[in-house]
């Protein structure tokens, strides 16, 4: 039996995450408070007590869920015997630490920096998100290709569930040809912009530097990255897919599938919110899916 960590991204923050952790393990508020001391502002002090609006922050949100999984998975000692770990989006950083590819603290340097650098490019354009229910993958990226707008697949979540990325002029044309197509559900998301696009890539090119100048290992299982759903453990390619992430889509119906493949028979969702294992349970009903 193989077990397969999995973390989530961004959307599954949640006010009074961690405080659990920072009550309950000495570990875990020593992590927490250096945490505050990188970030230079008490982001313990927001997620356990501040608003939703607090935690929407971008520059809030992306640590916070870092933190939450990463703190998680160190409490865990033991126990933590991953056979093969991945992250969705932003939570392949937080794979990549809890698995020893990278240090807690470079870890939680980068994810800062991957917010702020995204932030600013959602700034300089008017870009956003939708969800597109009850399309075949192949019907969604038909529709993307033939629209004059810059519109791409960003999230293969699972079967019949991809979120697509765009401007919004693009996306609204998307959203109606979806429709026409036989969407069961199209859905405009309240996202800053169009992440995994073209539209990311002044923040790509920002992260690419602090990026490069990290030290990266090799980590203690394979990583399945959302650039190639495949498993790795060169740090060189570790870094260059990581590089490439933000402009690239998030391919866990493929992830999900390739960790199947190569025999992962329970999945264990490290961090907030329990959306991972409800993707895992709508790629196969068989599989076992639990929170740490």
């Amino acid at each position: 039996m193989k077990k397969a960590y999995v973390f989530p991204g961004q959307g599954a923050q949640f006010v009074g995450m961690g405080k659990d952790l920072y009550d309950n393990s000495p570990e875990a508020k020593e992590l927490f408070e250096r945490a505050n001391e990188i970030l230079g502002f008490r982001i313990t002090d927001l997620m356990f007590a501040g608003t939703d609006e607090d935690l929407r922050q971008t520059k809030v949100t992306q640590p916070a869920i870092y933190l939450h999984s990463v703190v998680l998975a160190h409490t865990l000692g033991k126990e933590f015997s991953p056979a093969m770990v991945a992250g969705h989006s932003l939570g392949e950083f937080s794979a990549l630490a809890a698995a020893g590819a990278i240090s807690f603290e470079n870890g939680l340097r980068l994810v800062s920096k991957r917010a702020m650098a995204m932030q600013k490019a959602c700034e300089t354009e008017c870009s956003t998100m939708a969800a597109i229910i009850g399309l075949d993958d192949q019907v969604v990226e038909q529709v993307c290709a033939g629209i004059f707008e810059v519109v791409v697949p960003a999230n293969y979540n699972s079967p019949g569930q991809l979120v697509i990325s765009g401007s919004e002029k693009g996306i609204e044309i998307a959203c109606e040809l979806m429709q026409q197509a036989g969407a069961k559900r199209v859905l405009t998301l309240k996202v800053g912009g169009a992440f995994h696009s073209p539209f990311m890539e002044p923040a790509r090119v920002e992260l690419a530097e602090a990026i490069t100048d990290t030290i990266f290992l090799s980590p203690i299982c394979p990583v399945y990255q959302n650039v190639d759903a495949k498993p790795t453990t060169d740090p060189a390619r570790i870094k260059d897919n990581l590089i490439a992430q933000l402009t690239s889509p998030v391919r866990w119906t493929q992830i999900m599938n390739n960790m199947i493949a190569d025999g992962a028979s329970t999945f264990i969702e490290v961090g907030p919110g329990k959306v991972l294992q409800g993707l895992v349970k709508k790629i196969d009903r068989n599989i076992e899916a639990y929170s740490a």
